[in-house]
């Protein structure tokens, strides 16, 4: 018997290898932070679901350790609306 465990947080590395491919997510649990490496075909893994997309500048999120709060949060991404023209 198996038993399905959410796991939300902060993507801060995608590692491309083929089927060998992961991703790293952060979060802060009970005031810790907590990185996990999952490999993205990995047959434990039911889904994948993406919550909120930010505004990024990096590949690899590393700075986001070394931060606390507010500075730690990272801006929404805000998508113009389908059907309107921008510009």
């Amino acid at each position: 018997r198996t038993r399905v465990q959410n796991y939300e947080g902060v993507c801060i590395a995608r590692a491309n290898k083929g089927m060998g491919s992961s991703f790293t997510v952060r979060k802060i649990s009970f005031g810790e932070g907590v990185e996990r490496v999952f490999p993205l075909y990995s047959p434990n893994i039911d889904s994948i679901e993406v919550v909120r997309k930010g505004v990024v500048r990096r590949a690899k999120l590393y700075y986001l350790r070394g931060r606390r709060g507010k500075s730690a949060r990272i801006a929404e991404r805000r998508d113009p609306r389908p059907g309107e023209a921008n510009g």
